[in-house]
């Protein structure tokens, strides 16, 4: 919070993918055209761990369903990563 506001500037946020959105304007990297070239995405997607295969999974359910159809099914989780269905 506060970075679109300028109350916290984004050139000091540690997460590289959420500067690359604040810049460009996306609400998350499942809005960017460059998504299957991106080198950022990629390599934070390849990383070894649970987490990322379901981070992988979030961005195309709302690049083919939309964020609404996101949040609610994601409001119906009971732990911070569930199924999509």
């Amino acid at each position: 919070m506060g970075y679109l506001d300028g109350q916290r500037d984004i050139d000091k946020a540690k997460c590289k993918m959420k500067v690359c959105c604040i810049k460009r304007n996306y609400n998350s990297c499942s809005e960017c055209p460059d998504l299957s070239t991106c080198m950022l995405i990629n390599e934070f997607h390849g990383k070894n761990g649970y987490k990322y295969k379901k981070y992988r999974q979030a961005i195309e359910y709302v690049r083919a369903n939309g964020y609404a159809d996101f949040l609610k099914i994601a409001d119906s989780w009971d732990g911070a990563y569930d199924n999509y269905t």
